[in-house]
């Protein structure tokens, strides 16, 4: 294990992470009328101290994170546990009124190589972003009944062709989730700074950023290759019932290996192994 990690930092790679963390997670009722949604703890562990975990194990260098729903306590709890990464912050001053679109969108001067986007709400295991580690990658996973929100369609090298905003026909089994974990090389990002630009010119700021990848695929602006999450446990902690299921979720033995993404031929045939 660790001789395969070595070899992949050995090799050019992401080391910046950007993560979106200015909502209100009100769908978490009362967990956070006084705390941030990423405060929440899995088992006893903060889902932020879990992510900070992994990109450490990594080696990233830097964390810029997006910041306005309570964040002095990101900002604390932060200065208090990380010790390798240099953090630094950007503040959403309109983040009860636009979505994580806006929060993207103020980050576009402040990003200045290839970098990782995730999400505050995920909690993943450790292994699950070797793959992420070079730019225009998109993690997905085969959909499971907790899962809602965007999909994706691949062609049969594992390339992503096109978003289903709001997860599109569910019946379809050539849709896969997204996990809201990308990453994106600088020349990807300009392109998708100058759309960002757009989508806020035009008052678009309560979008998601899928918005955004959807129209640069259709483009070809957006080249994106598939990573599977179907290897190992993860969650997206939106409500309290996500919150039993992930707790319940990790508390099970580590899965050595179960359903792959593995598009075999220009049909998009999925094999299974398992």
């Amino acid at each position: 294990m660790g001789t395969n990690r070595d070899s992949i930092l050995k090799r050019d790679r992401v080391r910046t992470a950007l993560l979106l963390a200015a909502g209100t997670g009100s769908r978490l009722c009362s967990l956070t009328d006084t705390s941030h949604k990423c405060l929440t703890e899995v088992n006893g562990v903060p889902i932020l101290k879990q992510q900070i975990a992994c990109l450490e194990h990594w080696g990233f260098e830097d964390l810029l994170v997006v910041v306005g729903h309570q964040g002095d306590q990101i900002r604390d709890f932060l200065g208090s546990c990380v010790s390798d990464l240099k953090v630094s912050y950007i503040h959403n001053p309109q983040y009860r009124t636009t979505n994580n679109l806006y929060s993207l969108w103020l980050a576009r001067k402040a990003i200045k190589r290839s970098f990782l986007l995730l999400e505050c709400d995920l909690f993943f295991e450790v292994g699950l972003l070797s793959g992420m580690l070079h730019p225009d990658r998109i993690a997905l996973a085969t959909r499971q009944p907790w899962m809602d929100g965007t999909t994706v369609t691949l062609d049969g090298s594992g390339r992503v062709v096109a978003f289903q905003l709001g997860g599109g026909d569910t019946r379809d089994p050539l849709a896969y989730k997204t996990v809201n974990i990308h990453s994106l090389s600088l020349s990807t990002w300009r392109r998708m700074s100058r759309c960002l630009d757009a989508y806020v010119s035009s008052g678009r700021v309560n979008d998601y950023y899928e918005a955004v990848f959807s129209d640069m695929t259709v483009d070809g602006a957006f080249d994106a290759r598939a990573v599977s999450f179907d290897d190992g446990n993860w969650y997206e902690i939106d409500t309290l019932e996500d919150l039993r299921a992930a707790e319940k979720l990790f508390t099970k033995p580590r899965r050595r290996e179960v359903s792959r993404i593995d598009i075999a031929s220009e049909t998009h045939s999925v094999t299974r192994l398992g």
